[in-house]
């Protein structure tokens, strides 16, 4: 049997930074960081969005991070510090990981995702994220 999708998101929590809502928060407040919410529409539209965020669905972000790509999204860029974040934790884990593969150097995500972000009371928006 093959790696199950828990091991592959223990593997890549092991090599990313995990940041928790406050290291987010702190990074956001002292600008010059990307936000990336990896969730689809369905879910911002529903749940909300953390402000300043830039949406950029799972499915498409190896496509919109390559500068190569004719799909690359000019909000990402490898010399940029950038956070993901995604409902849980899993898939920005991932995603992270995918990031460091491409040529980002510092790259994090958020640990517990939005969930963890609203637990702790923080704001979020049902606002277009940017991107849209």
């Amino acid at each position: 049997m093959g790696t199950s999708v828990t091991d592959m998101i223990a593997h890549a929590r092991a090599r990313v930074r995990n940041l928790t809502v406050a290291e987010v928060s702190l990074a956001l407040e002292g600008g010059g960081v990307t936000l990336v919410d990896l969730r689809e529409p369905a879910e911002v539209a529903r749940d909300g969005h953390i402000p300043g965020a830039v949406q950029v669905p799972r499915g498409m972000l190896e496509f919109r991070a390559d500068p190569s790509s004719p799909y690359h999204g000019a909000e990402l860029d490898p010399a940029t510090p950038t956070i993901l974040y995604c409902a849980s934790g899993g898939r920005s884990a991932l995603a992270a990981l995918a990031l460091q593969e491409l040529g980002y150097t510092d790259v994090g995500h958020l640990d517990g995702g939005l969930a963890a972000w609203q637990e702790q009371g923080r704001p979020v928006t049902f606002e277009p994220p940017e991107g849209t």
